[in-house]
């Protein structure tokens, strides 16, 4: 089966820095764009980034633009977040996704085939 397993999760003070990893077993990672999503209590699942299946194309949503980097290591089968001047407002749950789809609509949530767990990202002032 599929499985997608996040890590790198934890808490950092304000104008810190935190990378996260998604490990992908049971698919070709490497045919599927992929992307991270955030969820904070009380609010709404929000996009944060997406990257193609082979890395050539990476979209952010305005509020991390600058900030956030999303990049895959299709050899590993993993993909990454580096968080990079973090706020409190980055406070949230995260978590990756894989499927098949255009960067152009990866912000979609429901076009994403596979989830993982999702990691606790704490932001402190």
């Amino acid at each position: 089966q599929v499985q997608l397993v996040e890590s790198g999760g934890g808490l950092v003070q304000a104008g810190g820095s935190l990378k996260l990893s998604c490990l992908a077993s049971g698919l070709a990672f490497g045919s599927y764009a992929a992307g991270w999503f955030r969820q904070a209590p009380g609010k709404e699942r929000e996009f944060v980034a997406a990257i193609s299946y082979n890395g050539g194309s990476t979209t952010y949503a305005d509020s991390v633009k600058g900030r956030f980097t999303i990049s895959r290591d299709n050899a590993k089968n993993t993909l990454y977040l580096q968080l990079n001047s973090l706020k409190p407002e980055d406070t949230a749950a995260y978590y990756c996704a894989a499927g098949i789809l255009s960067t152009s609509v990866a912000g979609r949530a429901e076009l994403y085939d596979y989830w993982g767990q999702g990691t606790q990202v704490t932001v402190s002032s």
